[in-house]
Formats: structure tokens, C-alpha cells, sequence
């Protein structure tokens, strides 16, 4: 088991009640797996660097999590196929 970091960007139109649902999908996917979520970083809404699919602010989470590397491709797949996400990014802590 590594430690990871995933943080993904939301549309910034979407309710806080559809992001909760979106982030306990998440660390579903994670938990199913094997793995364990250990933190969750709401950041709010942020203003993007540029335009991504005609968005110019999007809703950040921070999720620090344990799982297996062979995970990873897994986990970048679904969250890839996830239509309110805009961007993602899954990194090795250690």
C-alpha cells in the first residue's frame, strides 16, 4: 500500500449535495478496492487558469488515501468516464 494524493476539480455549478455524493463515490471506489481513505480537503471554488469546457471556476477536493499502485489506472479510468469532472490528478506521496 502507497500513499496518494488525488485531487479532482468539479464543475462549480453543481450543488453541495451532488459533490458529497461524487466524493463518497470516490473513496468508494478506493475503499472497494482495498484501499483507505485517511483525509478529505474541501477547497471551494477557485478560479481555473484557463477555460476547461466552457468552465471558468471549478470546485477542488484534496483526498489522501492508501491503495494499491495497480489501482491507480483503475481509479483514473472511472474518474475519467465521471461527466461533472473537469480535471484529476493522482500522485505518489512516498
Amino acid at each position: 500500500m502507497r500513499e496518494y494524493e488525488v485531487v479532482v476539480i468539479f464543475q462549480s455549478d453543481l450543488d453541495e449535495n451532488t459533490i458529497n455524493g461524487l466524493v463518497e463515490r470516490i473513496t468508494g471506489w478506493i475503499n472497494d478496492s482495498g484501499g483507505s481513505v485517511t483525509q478529505t480537503d474541501h477547497w471551494g471554488k477557485r478560479r481555473l487558469a484557463y477555460t476547461i469546457r466552457k468552465q471558468t471556476e471549478g470546485y477542488y477536493i484534496l483526498i489522501h488515501a492508501r491503495m494499491l499502485p495497480t489501482f491507480t489506472a483503475e481509479l483514473e479510468r472511472n474518474l475519467r468516464f465521471t461527466e461533472p469532472v473537469l480535471r484529476y490528478l493522482v500522485t505518489v506521496v512516498r
